[in-house]
């Protein structure tokens, strides 16, 4: 079952470039024209995402205030298209999980929408998922072919357990076969999740017939050993200060990740030796560096990136190590003021794809 929009919106430019971008996701929105149908909407139906087009209104309010009390939508994702001078930790206050700047830029747009649509319930639970033994062949534009585990699969998914970084945005192809299978399973899809654990989540997008039928049969078999498991990103997508720290690395997988690229240096505790590294999939508990030496698990690092719009300096602790590639930190806060720092990193990486760097 597709997931249920929402688009309250009167402009037809930013409507225009959201149904577009929506349509290439096959997605189809219920869109109202105004605030007060939106609200009869909310009181109707039960959606998966909203997106309204917000102006510092009363009217504005009104819906905001009957969304926040909706029994139906209360706990349904808000993405808010604001001015350009709105800044983006108001927008967060007002319930924002994902904020768009007007005018509407399509990539940015694209960018934004396809990472909300991985937090989705719909998206992240349409069917159940079951654990398998059993190894796929990975491939995608400009590498050589991998061998990855698979952890578990569904009907519109799966999950692989392997030290490769996958690129956003690409379409990756596998083959496989199921255990009791004889046929092999061909399919493609794209990067839905991944963590520093090693661990990704895919969302298929081409499933010829064929390997449909393998699939759902094989999920058919498992009757009612087959549990839902946690591979998909649970997640609280709200940028707001939790209750406690993350104690571990599968409790950061509960945190909504934003992929990015941002240069950073990286020094071990206790040595002024800085190693130039890169930073992606960042959340408020932590990040992954990519660095071709990462130090060994458990080690106190202490990383600084300096964008055009800042400069930040935050400790942490390697949690994962994937020689030749890069480590999974963990953020260690000193106060409630280094965690802001990273709630301002969070919230501009929120309205666009990248962040201009600092030249040294």
């Amino acid at each position: 079952m597709d997931a249920r929009l929402l688009l309250v919106c009167s402009d037809q430019k930013s409507t225009d470039v959201l149904t577009r971008i929506l349509s290439e996701m096959a997605m189809a929105p219920d869109h109202v024209l105004s605030l007060s149908e939106g609200i009869a909407k909310l009181n109707q139906k039960q959606f998966d995402a909203i997106i309204l087009d917000y102006h510092p209104s009363p009217d504005s309010q009104e819906f905001l205030n009957h969304w926040r009390k909706s029994s139906k939508n209360r706990n349904t994702m808000l993405i808010a298209i604001v001015d350009g001078e709105f800044e983006a930790r108001p927008a967060f206050g007002l319930g924002a999980n994902f904020v768009l700047y007007r005018p509407l830029s399509v990539e940015r747009a694209r960018i934004s929408l396809r990472a909300a649509r991985g937090f989705m319930p719909r998206e992240r639970r349409r069917v159940k998922r079951a654990s398998v033994d059993a190894h796929a062949n990975v491939a995608y534009p400009g590498t050589h072919e991998i061998l990855a585990k698979l952890g578990d699969i569904s009907d519109g998914g799966a999950s692989l357990v392997t030290h490769q970084r996958f690129p956003w945005a690409t379409k990756v192809y596998f083959e496989f076969m199921l255990p009791g299978q004889e046929k092999p399973i061909r399919v493609s899809g794209e990067v839905a999740w991944q963590d520093a654990t090693g661990r990704t989540g895919f969302r298929f997008i081409d499933v010829p017939q064929a390997s449909r039928r393998l699939i759902q049969s094989w999920l058919q078999l498992q009757g009612s050993d087959s549990k839902p498991q946690a591979t998909e990103m649970t997640i609280k997508a709200e940028i707001k200060v939790p209750p406690s720290e993350p104690s571990n690395a599968g409790n950061r997988r509960g945190e909504r990740r934003f992929p990015c690229r941002l240069g950073a240096e990286v020094y071990r505790l206790g040595t002024s030796v800085p190693n130039r590294c890169t930073l992606t999939d960042l959340s408020e508990g932590g990040c992954y560096v990519e660095t071709p030496s990462p130090f060994a698990g458990q080690s106190g690092v202490e990383i600084v990136v300096r964008t055009s719009q800042m400069k930040l300096k935050i400790r942490g602790q390697v949690l994962a190590t994937h020689p030749g590639y890069g480590m999974g930190v963990r953020f260690m806060f000193k106060d409630a003021s280094e965690r802001e720092e990273i709630l301002r990193l969070l919230a501009v990486l929120a309205v666009g794809p990248s962040i201009d760097e600092v030249s040294r």
